[in-house]
């Protein structure tokens, strides 16, 4: 919640001011979403009220900014379209089919919040640690990519009275903060070029031409239990569905939190973030809401703002519902094109244009991880990209260290023993004998680990392997410096373990 001995008068402005801009710019993403998912709008701008609300209060990174966002609504596609033919087939009237996708959507909405309360309270987020830098960089400018070509569509049928509003926005908010951060450049932008096109009469298409805002005058969300709840059939369709909307909302949340601890230089808590977030969504499908997540970026425009607080993306959420719900007609008023500017701005402050830089400077295995998530989050899905950013760079990561070295030496009394140096597991466990030479070796020899780690069963396995052909040679074998987790799960190696005083204590990944 709000810690107000942290607040300063300056903060609360900057808080109250950029939450503003961020409650006008959510309204055209959350009808966007909506379409997207084929529900009606109203259910995304409610989306971006309660989700909002409540992860700007107990979310785990204040100031970020929660909503309707296109992965999600990317991934509700599908089942909207699974549930239409289901409900077709029933020969239900167009208006009762509208309503039985809104349920089934919000029966997946309600599951999926269900499994991000329980990835947080298990502390699962910490997980996201995983995913490595590049891929972080990949999934920002894949992201920047979509966001800007998202705005392209608004382009369509516009005359040249839309590229001028744009062009002029992006001017007001490229120039206006060299002067002054005092106000938000994106606030003074919606301002300016609303009055300036209102005064002139300019032809250009406004928010109301996306969809009427007046017709959701005096619309709170309410109550409303999902029909489908206690239906086993229904849950069995919607859950491949809500898994994929929790592990994408997971990901993109916490991935969006990454990028805000580094433009901070603060830390958010993920496992915070995963319980605000499904507490969020459960809230959403009971109140006619659907999934949502971390929108990128609504929480940057915020930052970049001045919104670091929670009262920013408080501001943002109930800013938004008292616009819809009473403050139709300013919203109508507002040109699309004064919102695309302020988006294409997000997306070039947005990509990570520092990463071009130290491509040619990096390893060829990260430039290569971070161009391919890229270029799968832009043609494809973010979960995906992160996934396969995350198997590439473990991959490269088990490739360049499978190879574990030795140093050789004999003592006085004949014994060869060999000086091992780095890890000992899947990966280099199949070269792990290359290191010996069992024939040309003296009738004792000794293998010392201290250098080394055996890191899993498959390391294991190799040390029993060269045991066993040392036995079967007819050589007196001793290993040292092993750890006693690792001595106990030896077969064959046990008995030639010597017990040193400095053994390690690590634990042996092991499959019991």
């Amino acid at each position: 919640m709000f810690d107000l001995k942290k607040y300063s008068a300056s903060n609360i402005k900057n808080d109250i001011l950029s939450g503003l801009v961020v409650a006008v710019a959510l309204v055209p993403e959350a009808i966007a979403f909506s379409v997207i998912a084929g529900v009606s709008p109203i259910v995304g701008l409610y989306t971006a009220f309660i989700l909002g609300l409540i992860t700007a209060l107990i979310g785990g990174k204040p100031g970020m900014v929660s909503g309707a966002t296109g992965s999600v609504a990317v991934v509700l596609v599908g089942l909207s379209l699974e549930a239409n033919g289901i409900l077709s087939a029933q020969g239900l009237d167009k208006d009762a089919i509208a309503m039985g996708i809104l349920h089934y959507i919000l029966l997946a909405t309600v599951i999926a919040g269900l499994i991000q309360i329980a990835i947080g309270a298990l502390k699962l987020g910490k997980f996201i640690r995983l995913v490595p830098t590049p891929a972080i960089h990949g999934f920002v400018n894949g992201l920047a990519i979509v966001i800007g070509t998202a705005q392209f569509t608004f382009f369509e049928g516009q005359g040249y009275m839309m590229y001028l509003l744009v062009a002029a926005t992006m001017a007001i908010m490229f120039i206006l903060p060299k002067f002054t951060k005092a106000i938000p450049a994106g606030l003074v932008a919606i301002v300016a070029i609303t009055l300036g096109v209102y005064l002139t009469g300019a032809n250009t298409l406004l928010l109301s031409g996306l969809d009427d805002m007046s017709k959701y005058t005096g619309q709170m969300p309410a109550f409303e239990m999902p029909m489908y709840l206690f239906s086993f059939d229904a849950i069995l369709l919607v859950l491949p569905y809500a898994v994929i909307v929790a592990m994408v909302g997971v990901i993109e949340s916490l991935l969006t939190l990454s990028v805000l601890d580094e433009l901070s230089n603060t830390r958010g808590s993920a496992n915070k973030e995963c319980i605000a977030l499904g507490t969020g969504n459960v809230t959403c499908g009971f109140f006619g809401g659907m999934a949502g997540c971390a929108m990128i970026g609504q929480s940057i425009i915020n930052y970049t703002s001045g919104g670091i607080g929670r009262l920013s993306s408080f501001v943002a959420a109930v800013g938004l519902i008292i616009l819809v719900v009473s403050m139709s007609g300013v919203l109508n008023a507002i040109p699309v094109a004064v919102l695309v500017g302020i988006m294409f701005m997000v997306s070039i402050g947005t990509f990570e244009w520092s990463s071009f830089s130290r491509l040619n400077k990096m390893p060829r295995t990260d430039a290569f991880v971070m161009v391919a998530v890229t270029i799968i989050t832009v043609v494809e899905d973010l979960a995906i990209a992160v996934i396969a950013g995350v198997i590439m760079s473990a991959l490269a990561f088990a490739w360049k260290h499978a190879k574990i070295w030795s140093k050789e030496h004999t003592e006085e009394d004949g014994t060869k023993v060999y000086e091992l140096d780095g890890p000992l597991f899947f990966g280099s466990a199949t070269t792990f004998g290359d290191n010996f030479d069992i024939a040309n070796d003296p009738l004792k020899v000794v293998i010392d680990f201290k250098e080394a780690r055996v890191m899993d069963a498959s390391g294991v396995e190799a040390i029993d392997m060269i045991t066993k052909k040392y036995e079967e040679a007819g050589k007196n074998l001793l290993l040292r410096h092993l750890s006693a987790d690792c001595k106990a799960i030896l077969k064959l190696a046990g008995p030639h373990c010597s017990y040193e005083e400095d053994d390690p204590t690590y634990k042996v990944a092991f499959n019991y």
